[in-house]
């Protein structure tokens, strides 16, 4: 019998050449030694550390004591086939109080991180601003409230670039805008049962007013522009840089022109506050009417800061964030109701559609034609357990990877400039509100020995770094 020369697909499902298969983590969520070292409180230590903010009054004192077992976890990284590492520094090791004269040893720590990441191999992505502010500025301005935490923030993104810059080549100023600003800064009432209602936030865990809202929002992304402008002028030419945003997309309900439209539409009217402003340089007019008498106050010279240009656009991509199809009258679309048996991940939040990861950089390339776009961010929460032999069977994360990345892998094919892919997370950790109850990790964490174990799922992600293919 002859040997069987079927194609398994790979072949065909193969991504472009340097294409980066990384993983991601935050500094609050798996660095522990929250106050070693000079490390300075930020506004997640005092929130956490608040009781019934966080599910089982956990926090991130300890996490996952990454910031002494950083060696190992390089280590795991190299071993489950990571060409690229997406973590974040933690503002406040490096400036204690937000400001001022740095702390040697909080970025002699990330010197050491690098040192160890290229001697693996692995290609170094640093995040500045994963949301832990110094709560010293929370104090002292409002936070994000003032201009003044912009330029401190512009200010610090200048020296960590300066310091690493000789080794890190791509940085990503922000990450999630809405998350931090939406949440932080006013977070939402849910009806939990009967007539209980629960607000829902995260740090600092402020309830500002709409027209708060809206200077807050225009802070955080002049310090975006603000940082690049920094960035620029301290690290080393050829420094790419870009922003890391969780893109809230719409998808058609057909792949035809006009449902196409639509999407675009909604998309771009929906992003308004953060990512249209940054690749437009102006608030689209709906925008600013919808804010009515609220509009944020801002100038001319700060909308061209905002808008920078980026050698980069990094999405976090989890879900759709609308359905949507044409609409005859005003915006042009309309919203299509999510049926209560559409199928989820284990977060109730988690709508399980793997054609969001071709929608979401397909419809970015559309509207706003940037250069190079990473998926900086997906991935599921899932019910991983330790087996009788030790391993953990993450079946539906494995089904999940290898539907969103043939997805993803469709949009390069078609030319959408896919350069790489960060999972979500390179580790469990501590998952915000939801403390260490939800994982997310290719690697399994026992939080009572820190002892790391890596899933199924992490010998799926291997096989496809090293074919450079859906498997």
């Amino acid at each position: 019998m002859k040997p069987s020369t079927v194609n398994t697909g790979a072949e065909i499902r193969r991504f472009p050449d340097g294409f980066q298969w990384g993983v991601a983590t935050s500094s609050y969520q798996i660095e522990g030694a929250w106050d070693e070292d000079g490390k300075g409180p930020s506004i997640w230590d005092t929130y956490a550390h608040t009781p019934g903010n966080i599910h089982n009054d956990d926090n991130g004192d300890v996490a996952n004591d990454h910031y002494h077992r950083h060696h190992e976890d390089v280590d795991l990284m190299r071993d489950i086939g990571a060409t690229a590492y997406r973590f974040s520094v933690a503002w406040p090791r490096v400036f204690p109080d937000g400001a001022g004269a740095p702390n040697r040893a909080g970025i002699d720590f990330y010197d050491r991180l690098v040192d160890a990441l290229l001697a693996a191999g692995i290609e170094p992505y640093a995040t500045l601003y994963h949301w832990d502010l110094p709560q010293t500025l929370q104090d002292e301005v409002g936070g994000w409230q003032s201009k003044d935490t912009a330029k401190a923030f512009a200010d610090y993104a200048g020296y960590v670039s300066g310091r690493l810059g000789d080794r890190v080549k791509h940085y990503f100023t922000i990450n999630e805008f809405a998350s931090f600003v939406e949440g932080g800064y006013q977070g939402v009432d849910v009806k939990v049962g009967g007539d209980e209602i629960v607000h829902l936030g995260a740090a600092p865990g402020l309830r500002l007013s709409d027209s708060e809202l809206k200077q807050v929002r225009h802070h955080a992304v002049l310090g975006h522009g603000m940082a690049v402008q920094a960035i620029r002028a301290h690290g080393p030419a050829g420094t790419k840089i870009g922003f890391a945003d969780n893109i809230r997309v719409a998808v058609p309900t057909i792949d035809t022109p006009d449902h196409v439209a639509a999407a675009e539409r909604a998309t771009r009217a929906r992003n308004a506050g953060f990512m249209t402003v940054m690749l437009e340089g102006r608030y689209t007019d709906e925008y600013l009417a919808e804010a009515g008498g609220r509009s944020p106050v801002f100038t001319d010279e700060e909308l061209g800061i905002i808008a920078e240009p980026l050698d980069f656009v990094g999405l976090n991509v989890y879900k759709p964030g609308w359905y949507v199809e044409p609409s005859d009258e005003a915006p042009g679309y309309r919203d299509i109701p999510i049926n209560a048996s559409h199928p989820r991940m284990q977060s109730s939040w988690h709508l399980l559609d793997p054609e969001v990861l071709y929608w979401a950089p397909r419809l970015v390339q559309n509207l706003w034609n940037p250069p190079s776009i990473y998926i900086t961010e997906n991935g599921c929460g899932a019910s991983d357990v330790m087996a009788h032999d030790g391993r953990i069977y993450d079946s539906d994360r494995v089904m999940f990877l290898r539907a969103c990345l043939g997805q993803l892998q469709r949009a390069t094919s078609e030319g959408v400039p896919v350069h790489g892919y960060f999972l979500w997370s390179a580790q469990d950790n501590f998952e915000w509100m939801d403390g260490y109850g939800n994982r997310f990790g290719l690697v399994y964490v026992d939080f009572d020995t820190l002892e790391r174990t890596p899933k199924l799922s992490a010998s799926w992600f291997r096989e496809a770094a090293r074919r450079n293919a859906v498997v």
